[in-house]
């Protein structure tokens, strides 16, 4: 009777955060409070768990925001291509890096510093998406996102001139949506991720077009 009436409980207090979940911004301030030593990629990435999908999309969607020399998207497409991938293919549920990778970190000091300065912009944009309509419960819907992301992340990794900026758009939108647990964001993310193909095709595709009347 009691372990019966622990499961219900359970399962409750797992329904209860599904539906409110804690906001991005208060996950890491409970990180950067957890302990003295040095808090790695691999703790953040256990820490937020199926949410760190989203927030490493966010992490390495944003520099693609930034004009950068050409050439440079091949160095910053690499990264979104392994965390889309790991978004569609993952068996852990949660962003998975190797070794040497995930012991990269900083000490606590340092990065309870990065987020402080980080909290007061997330919390602002926190207030713009939130949790709703949430549909991604499912291992299976969250692939078919991921999928997506896969896709995009290719586009940015391609030299497309002026190709790379909307995808980059659409992943930081469904990263933080997705990291917020906001539904209505992650299909607005779809959408501008679907626009940005059209975009880019219609580059590819004139492009290739003027290079046959040259040539």
């Amino acid at each position: 009777m009691t372990d019966g009436m622990g499961t219900i409980l359970n399962n409750f207090a797992i329904a209860e955060e599904r539906a409110r979940p804690e906001r991005l911004s208060d996950l890491l301030v409970q990180l950067s409070r957890a302990g003295d030593g040095k808090v790695t990629i691999r703790d953040i990435a256990i820490a937020l768990q199926d949410r760190s999908f989203g927030a490493f999309l966010l992490v390495f969607a944003l520099p693609n925001l930034v004009p950068l020399p050409p050439g440079a998207t091949f160095f910053l497409g690499l990264p979104l291509i392994f965390i889309a991938w790991q978004m569609f293919a993952s068996a852990e549920g949660r962003v998975s890096f190797p070794r040497r990778i995930g012991d990269y970190g900083v000490e606590n000091q340092t990065f309870d510093l990065i987020v402080k300065r980080l909290v007061p912009w997330l919390r602002r944009a926190e207030r713009v998406l939130l949790p709703r309509f949430w549909f991604l419960d499912s291992r299976f819907s969250e692939r078919v996102i991921g999928f997506l992301a896969l896709v995009l992340a290719f586009v940015i990794f391609l030299p497309i001139p002026l190709g790379n900026w909307p995808p980059a758009v659409a992943l930081a939108v469904i990263g933080f949506a997705h990291s917020q647990r906001d539904g209505l964001g992650v299909v607005l993310g779809c959408a501008i991720g679907l626009l940005s193909l059209v975009v880019a095709g219609f580059v590819v595709y004139t492009a290739s077009a003027v290079l046959l009347m040259v040539f």
